[in-house]
């Protein structure tokens, strides 16, 4: 036991530790657009809450799917997403997490993890910065909303605009049905402490709805295997170890757009493709390029809500 309370001390002195990251002009310009009451007008998947019993109107907003290649949780009337904690997976409850009565065994993507070879089994809550992305439920009237079908990867890289500050994460873990209704806002308790400080717990989170969750598309923006540092022992460790991929996917926010994204996978590094969101044969008629019928787009992709997707 002396050993596991050194490792979860280890792992919070490194978010501690870990140099608060500025929000780039061009994410704040995008982050406070949305601030201001700039409302979906092309959502994937509508119907969430960020509270239970709160109301239903967020979304998983496609509006810069084709442009930026990102996929964002937006409210309305400028709202955002909250914070809840996510402890779920390797850690066993220890430290901050241990007052949680809602942990799970695993992640949704441990087999990934683990079939990295990084002499890891699943996702640290206690170290590793992720997202709890996506909606997977089976009771009757759920909503549900797989991040996958828009060219969203398994452990793909994503940012979170909070406290001020930008801190990059992976998608690490999907909202079940175990929770009275469909709920987004949710990340691991070292991104959380990244964000807010040591007063974020397994049983207490961020309230306030003012948190950018942004999700990238294409196999360009999963640092695979070899791209991040898996089995670091801090959070410092390991969102530095993504931070260059990060920076190069954060860039296309506001900018130019095109739906540009790297085609290379592990390393977070390759040539880009303009107009593609990646891993279609078809430039430009990739997952979240715009269409008006199934012919628009590229391989098995067919066209949902006017965009290409799985």
């Amino acid at each position: 036991m002396v050993a596991t309370r050194s490792l979860v001390l280890l792992s919070i002195v490194g978010v501690l530790g870990a140099a608060a990251r500025d929000v780039p002009a061009n994410v704040l310009s995008f982050y406070n657009s949305l601030k201001t009451g700039g409302a979906c007008s092309n959502p994937l998947e509508t119907g969430f809450r960020d509270t239970d019993g709160g109301p239903d109107t967020f979304s998983y907003c496609g509006d810069h799917l084709a442009d930026f290649g990102i996929v964002y949780i937006t409210g309305e009337g400028g709202a955002l997403a909250n914070m809840d904690i996510d402890c779920d997976g390797a850690q066993a409850g220890e430290g901050r997490c241990g007052n949680s009565d809602d942990i799970q065994s695993q992640t949704a993507f441990k087999d990934v993890v683990a079939s990295y070879g990084a002499g890891i089994d699943d996702l640290d809550a206690n170290i590793h910065p992720f997202v709890v992305f996506g909606n997977d439920g089976s009771a009757p009237g759920w909503t549900n909303f797989d991040p996958q079908e828009f060219g969203i990867e398994p452990l793909s890289l994503m940012a979170v605009v909070c406290g001020d500050q930008l801190i990059y994460g992976v998608w690490g873990d999907t909202n079940g049905d175990d929770d009275p209704d469909p709920l987004v806002g949710e990340a691991s308790l070292s991104l959380a402490t990244a964000c807010f400080g040591n007063s974020m717990t397994g049983d207490n989170g961020h309230g306030e709805e003012d948190v950018l969750y942004i999700g990238f598309t294409g196999a360009g923006a999963v640092p695979g295997a070899d791209g991040a540092d898996w089995a670091a022992a801090s959070f410092a460790a390991f969102e530095s170890s993504i931070a260059a991929l990060g920076d190069q996917l954060v860039a296309k926010i506001g900018g130019t757009g095109g739906g540009t994204t790297t085609t290379t996978t592990g390393t977070g590094s390759g040539e880009e493709v303009p107009g593609s969101t990646g891993g279609c044969s078809w430039d430009g008629h990739c997952a979240g390029a715009p269409c008006g019928d199934e012919n628009d787009c590229s391989d098995d992709l067919v066209c949902k809500r006017g965009l290409c997707a799985a």
